[in-house]
């Protein structure tokens, strides 16, 4: 190999080495504006996560004399007197709930109201030198956008897991049966006990409250948006529940048949068919009738049992409404006038 080609060699293998240390400083550079992100985000949020202890009515197991549950999780402090959003099924059951702060302290607090159907109760406690977080607007989320889960299973120190949001607008079964709309998924793991605590954004503000997981799902973490949150928290604060009409009725979900369809003029699929009607406490629904295949309510088309939930708000209570519904093999119109849901789980202010 003559000299020229040798040095040539050289200064090819210098410039591979160059651009190898050029791309590896980039990745650094890169790899330390993620770490800063997370890490500023969790340094701000953290200090107003707190730790969730529950204990809940003894229970006799065969053989054993009654043991009483333990359980619990995390929240966030919302105001500086005292306010703290968590999970409903958090405190569920509870009889005695402890709340301990970052610098160890620990309250009884006040439950202010609970919401199953969102999956969100806020608690009160009397205390000095809060710290507190803020919401954000969860309409602006994108897909892809970097978020990071903040909990406090533990008492004294939090965790923190980091991801991107993976989809929006997803739905999620709550415990009291009703979906809980745009709901965020995330790959940003609940740790144990993480359950209640914030979803934030790179600049600290809350985004979602990490809800749920699915355990046979490889992943998949849930978070009730911040803008749904928001309401559902204002209204446990002034009124200690969140209003929602009901008709006082068992329903399920059923196929439309091509015959009904077709002499009925209906487009749809699938309707809501009347299993029982409670008569007795709700006096608006006296029109309805077991085995009434309800199609529409208002002017909206329902084709499932979540459409009617969805539908049936606040500002329905009271209001006369006109049902479209098949009854034997007929479409017609009826009126009802929905009650106030009562949630016979919800505790006193």
């Amino acid at each position: 190999m003559k000299l020229s080609e040798i040095l040539n060699t050289g200064n090819s293998h210098k410039q591979s080495v160059n651009k190898h240390i050029e791309v590896s400083n980039n990745e650094e550079v890169i790899l330390d504006s993620y770490s800063k992100a997370v890490i500023g985000a969790s340094e701000r949020v953290s200090p107003s996560v707190v730790q969730i202890k529950v204990k809940t009515k003894a229970v006799a197991q065969q053989g054993k004399l009654p043991q009483q549950g333990q359980g619990g999780g995390s929240g966030f402090i919302i105001s500086t007197d005292g306010y703290i959003v968590t999970n409903n099924h958090v405190i569920n059951g509870a009889v005695d709930i402890d709340i301990v702060l970052q610098d160890g302290r620990i309250f009884k607090p006040l439950v202010k109201g609970i919401d199953p159907a969102t999956d969100i109760a806020v608690l009160k406690i009397n205390a000095d030198k809060l710290l507190c977080v803020r919401f954000g607007d969860s309409s602006l989320l994108r897909v892809g956008q970097l978020v990071v889960a903040i909990g406090n299973p533990y008492g004294f120190q939090y965790t923190v897991t980091a991801g991107v949001v993976s989809a929006l607008g997803r739905s999620l079964r709550s415990q009291s049966g009703r979906l809980i709309d745009n709901v965020i998924q995330t790959d940003a793991a609940l740790n144990p006990g993480n359950s209640g605590g914030p979803l934030v954004n790179t600049a600290g503000e809350v985004i979602g409250i990490n809800t749920a997981i699915i355990k046979t799902a490889q992943g998949l973490c849930f978070a009730v948006a911040a803008n749904i949150a928001q309401y559902v928290v204002g209204k446990l604060i002034l009124d200690g529940k969140v209003k929602r009409a009901y008709l006082g009725i068992v329903a399920q979900t059923i196929n439309l048949s091509p015959a009904i369809k077709f002499e009925n003029s209906i487009e749809q699929n699938t309707a809501v068919m009347v299993q029982s009607v409670d008569k007795v406490r709700i006096k608006g629904n006296s029109q309805l009738e077991v085995r009434d295949i309800i199609i529409s309510l208002g002017q909206n088309k329902i084709s499932n049992i979540d459409d009617l939930h969805s539908l049936l708000d606040e500002e329905k209570i009271g209001q006369n409404i006109s049902i479209e519904i098949i009854r034997k093999g007929r479409k017609t119109k009826i009126e009802v006038i929905p009650a106030e849901m009562i949630n016979i789980n919800a505790r006193n202010k």
